[in-house]
């Protein structure tokens, strides 16, 4: 059985069985004695931290009621902005860069008084699978320091598996919650499209980023969600959470769910990974829920359709940093031109100049009808292939990531590998879709194995409600020898 380290932590608050300070101090202090190793965190906000504890504690000292978040310590991936606290997206063109607002979903946050540890780590503009491309070095893996977190919001998944945060807000635009939660073994949740509002996120791709919790059970991914899941004016793709809140619709029967299992999805798995999948299924079939087995031919499309489109818009979205407006310049240039030329090669790491240029390639005059429009056309057939999907099934079980976290430096070495790790991610963000990501077995070398449950647009509560009753029974989740021990 898995309980709410979030419900736990707000009871021990309530009943007084340790202050909000106290807890944040925990927090703060195995952050320091921890971070040098993991590197989740690359900026520590330990006095406005301790500000908002000591604010909790006045509270109960008053008898008045707090709210379920309110004083626990938590985390932002480092392309959430947050007023006067540095926001970097791990990139040296934004080393400096300290924002003058706060994204909607912080705001939401602030307003329950949650406590912020600091920001944590990701990979350079949310383009990687290792957390390695991050200007500031790559989070590590909490279950193995000679392993990758996973990325793009590795730092999240690191500080969060490592015991170093309560929870935390990553974003996805191909798998960059789900994957580093399944390195990690803990939860990640994807949102449908426009679920939670994007207002504050510094963009990659526009039409795939979506922000998320990632947690360690998931009744508090639920409750995470629940918090940050409204219709925001600042944000016009946002239409907020569908229906009532979804942790009130945890806990209801399952039996009689159809779970569809896509064949493709297990094509190309690792061995291991595939038989934890289907052995999670066996655990569905004898809560009485039926699996249903298809085909999604259409899958075949993703990983080139993910990357054309993405790369795209990112090479749009980027555009703004030229060293003129905010971020890094380049010191010693000619004229305008060759002042935007130097301060974006010397600014952006490699990885984000290659999709950049290939961004721009498919774009350009010659090359859009063969590359751009076609992308987009198969994007609509995956759509529709997913459509057509749940009129077989409730959810799709699927692997997570085909592999358990490669080892550090393996990104570097073997890019086009790392590239396929997407492969099981990237289908739920093209089409706007829902996954959680959850643990369900270890590898041979004590790595953790995710799997991922898909739901139609704004089924969340239909999914997390599936994974719960997995993780009540399965209950495969363990603790790091990392971070506070509580």
């Amino acid at each position: 059985m898995s309980e709410s380290m979030i419900a736990k932590l707000h009871t021990m608050l309530e009943e007084k069985q340790l202050s909000c300070r106290e807890l944040t101090k925990a927090y703060l202090d195995a952050a320091g004695r921890d971070n040098p190793q993991l590197n989740a965190y690359v900026t520590l906000t330990p006095e406005a931290a301790l500000k908002a504890a000591d604010k909790t504690d006045q509270k109960i000292a008053a008898g008045e009621k707090i709210a379920l978040l309110e004083g626990i310590p938590m985390t932002l991936k480092d392309n959430i902005s947050t007023e006067n606290i540095r926001t970097t997206c791990c990139s040296k063109i934004l080393e400096d860069y300290v924002p003058i607002y706060d994204a909607t979903v912080w705001k939401l946050l602030k307003e329950q008084n949650a406590v912020l540890l600091g920001k944590t780590n990701m990979d350079e503009f949310a383009m990687g699978s290792s957390c390695e491309t991050s200007y500031f070095g790559g989070a590590k893996n909490p279950h193995s320091l000679q392993h990758v977190a996973g990325g793009s919001s590795g730092g999240v998944a690191s500080a969060v598996g490592g015991n170093l945060a309560v929870y935390g807000l990553g974003s996805d635009t191909g798998g960059s919650i789900r994957q580093p939660a399944s390195f990690c073994g803990i939860v990640g949740l994807k949102p449908t499209y426009g679920a939670v509002s994007r207002f504050g996120l510094i963009a990659y791709a526009s039409s795939f980023d979506q922000i998320g919790p990632i947690t360690t059970t998931v009744e508090d991914t639920a409750i995470v969600f629940d918090a940050v899941s409204r219709q925001d004016p600042m944000d016009s793709t946002s239409c907020g959470r569908q229906g009532a809140p979804v942790c009130a619709t945890l806990k209801n029967d399952i039996k009689g769910m159809k779970i569809g299992m896509a064949r493709e999805y297990l094509e190309g798995v690792r061995e291991d990974v595939r038989k934890a999948v289907e052995e999670a299924a066996a655990v569905y079939e004898s809560l009485g829920a039926e699996i249903v087995w298809f085909d999604l031919p259409a899958l075949k499309y993703a990983l080139p359709v993910y990357y054309i489109l993405a790369c795209a818009e990112a090479s749009s979205n980027l555009g703004r940093y030229d060293g003129i407006r905010y971020g890094y310049k380049a010191e010693n240039y000619t004229d305008v031109n060759d002042m935007i030329k130097k301060t974006r090669s010397t600014g952006f790491g490699e990885e984000v100049k290659k999709r950049i240029l290939l961004g721009t390639y498919v774009l350009s005059s010659g090359y859009y009808d063969a590359y751009y429009k076609k992308a987009q056309n198969l994007r609509g057939t995956i759509v529709n292939a997913f459509r057509n999907a749940f009129r077989q099934c409730d959810v799709i079980l699927a692997p997570t990531v085909p592999m358990t976290a490669f080892e550090n430096g393996h990104a570097v070495s073997d890019p086009i590998e790392t590239y396929l790790t997407d492969i099981c991610t990237v289908p739920v963000n093209i089409a706007g879709l829902p996954g959680v990501s959850l643990p369900c077995g270890y590898s041979a070398q004590g790595l953790p194995i995710g799997m991922q449950l898909i739901g139609n647009t704004f089924c969340e509560a239909k999914i997390l409600n599936a994974a719960w009753q997995y993780e009540q029974t399965a209950g495969i989740y363990r603790a790091a020898d990392f971070g506070v021990k509580l």
